[in-house]
This record gives structure tokens, sequence and C-alpha cells, in this order.
């Protein structure tokens, strides 16, 4: 599948709603918890994947606000998780030469899990790969509550005149201003929806969606994804005839 892909039409962004962890861990007799530890290979062979496309930016929903809402039981399992991960990982994205960071709210993170974040990211800063953004403790209504929020300041503190906002304006004050809009986004499981995630950057995004629950999900199945966003023709409001022109 990788080499029968269009080198030239790989995406520079993909997005990645990592979904059926609880299912496919019940669909075994176990508990919710079981799936989340094994979705790590699926996190590894995506960024591997990734990379041997030359993906450049990869977004990974890794936990939203609404999250916090689950049982303390499934969220310190998470958390711990998370912090377990982190270390076991960085020397993989030292060889790899991907960059971590991060959208969303780091101090919402208990204590262990912020620092081992911070230092992740402080050891794979200088890496020029591979771009892996995780989102956790986001939510795209969140992101774009917090933006409005700056630019009212900005108005009412006569920084900024109400004529001065436009969409680029708006989208500077996201936490994703470093970063181009995802091309794709594909959701795992069979869902079908976006789940309050990258609501603002996500206007013009191709959606695929798979049966495939999240732990299951291998490096196969990112190519097939990217083999379908490569048969669609991306219009952005235009005509087919326009783009052909």
């Amino acid at each position: 599948m990788k080499e029968e892909l269009d080198k030239e039409r790989i995406p520079n962004h993909i997005a990645v709603i990592m979904d059926g962890n609880g299912r496919w861990a019940q669909g075994k007799g176990a508990k919710r918890v079981f799936g989340h530890r094994n979705a790590i290979t699926a996190v590894r062979e995506t960024i591997t994947g990734a990379n041997d496309l030359g993906v450049k930016y990869l977004t990974l929903y890794t936990f939203s606000t609404e999250n916090w809402s689950r049982p303390k039981f499934e969220v310190n399992a998470i958390m711990e998780l998370l912090v377990k991960t982190l270390t076991d990982q960085v020397p993989n994205l030292m060889e790899d030469n991907v960059r971590l960071t991060l959208i969303g709210d780091i101090n919402t993170l208990p204590k262990r899990g912020q620092a081992k974040l911070r230092e992740a990211m402080e050891v794979t800063a200088g890496n020029t790969g591979l771009t892996l953004i995780l989102a956790l403790s986001y939510s795209g209504r969140w992101e774009i509550t917090n933006s409005i929020k700056d630019i009212a300041k900005k108005v009412a503190d006569k920084e900024l005149d109400v004529e001065a906002i436009t969409e680029n304006l708006i989208a500077a004050h996201l936490l994703t201003k470093d970063y181009p809009d995802p091309e794709l986004l594909i959701r795992t499981s069979g869902e079908l929806r976006i789940s309050n995630f990258l609501l603002w950057q996500l206007a013009y995004t191709e959606l695929y969606f798979t049966e495939v629950l999240w732990p299951d999900f291998r490096k196969e199945h990112l190519f097939e994804a990217v083999a379908d966003y490569q048969n669609r023709e991306r219009r952005f409001g235009k005509t087919g005839a326009q783009i052909k022109s």
C-alpha cells in the first residue's frame, strides 16, 4: 500500500481521533483500562507510519476536557499510563527525530504528568522531523472560547480595534497558530462524529472513518486512509473545473 501512494500528495498534517479502546477491552472480557494499555502499539505504529510517509505534523486526540468526567479509576489509570508512555517513548522519539508538543490545558494534569510532559518536550525540542502534537485536556469549544476571551481583552484594553478582527486574527489566537490545518482527519471505531476536536481547524479537512478499533490500528490502516484521501478532490468551496484549471 505504501509503495502505491503518490508521494507528491501526502497530507502535510494528519489528525487522529483515537477511539475504541474501551470497546476493544470489553470485547475481550476485560476492563476499559486494558484497552488504553494496549493502545500504545497503535500510537507507535501511527507515528512510525506518518514518519515513513514524510508527514510533517501528526495530531493525536489523547484526552478531552470532557474525559475528566469519566470514572475516577479510569482517569487515574490513563494519567499513569501517560506518564509511563512518555518515559518509555522518548528514546524512540529521539531516534526517529520526532518533536513532541502539546495543545491543551497542561495545568489540569497531575503534577507528575506535567513534569514528564514538559521534560519530553524539552528533550525533543531540537528534533527536525515529524512534529507530534498531543491534544491533551483539550476541546475545540474550550480553545475557541479562550481565544475569544484573549481578543475581547485586547479590545477592552484598546490594543485592538473591533474592525481588525478577521479569520486570520482568530486563527492567530488559537493553540494551533504555529501549525497548518489538518488535511486529513482519521477516526477509528466506526463512530461518525468529530467529538469537539479542532472545530475551527477542520473546516475543510477530509474526514476518514474506519471500523477498526484503535488498539488494532496499524501502519497499513494509516496508508489506507491516505490512499482514500488521494482519491478525493479538495475544492475549498470552488467547482471541480476551477480546481483543475
